[in-house]
């Protein structure tokens, strides 16, 4: 029934979209500044508050034995890449320069970003910061942690009284 009323909705807003050629502008604008506006764009979503930094899009995933961080870092220079682990945060931060080329060329459009990269990602406590590798390659940072041994967890009831 969820997945019917899901499909109804999506067919609803793709017309829509047909009707205005302005609509997927307005969506757009809509996604950005709600980003901007959420609360929690904090250290656990990987914006730090306050850095003035840039995204930065990583990918987290594990196998039986480790735990794969890959951070898209276009443009960036492998000296200009920090990475570090504190307990149970590891941090990605990274420089990406502008160019300095001068040229008398007046540009129309400027996308291009220039700044510092930053991202932090919550992993488990315990890893060894000796084992952790790190590699770049074609603007791609890939760090690899090893999985601490699992700390054994004995459960117990707690019996709850009425005070």
């Amino acid at each position: 029934m969820a997945d019917a009323v899901e499909k109804q909705s999506e067919e609803i807003e793709q017309r829509s979209r047909a009707v205005s050629p302005f609509q997927s502008l307005q969506d757009e604008m809509e996604r950005m500044l709600h980003a901007f506006s959420r609360p929690e764009m904090n250290w656990r979503t990987g914006l730090l508050r306050g850095s003035g930094s840039m995204g930065l899009r990583v990918n987290v995933g594990e196998t039986g034995d480790e735990i794969h961080v890959t951070a898209e870092m276009p443009g960036v220079k492998e000296a200009d890449i920090d990475v570090t682990l504190d307990d149970d945060v590891l941090r990605i931060s990274a420089e990406k320069k502008a160019e300095t080329e001068k040229s008398e060329e007046k540009w129309h459009i400027v996308e291009r970003s220039y700044g510092r990269y930053e991202r932090a990602v919550q992993v488990p406590g315990g890893i060894d910061p000796e084992k952790v590798k790190a590699a770049f390659r074609d603007g791609v940072l890939s760090v690899t942690l090893p999985k601490p041994p699992e700390v054994e967890t004995k459960a117990r009831k707690i019996s709850v009284s009425s005070a």
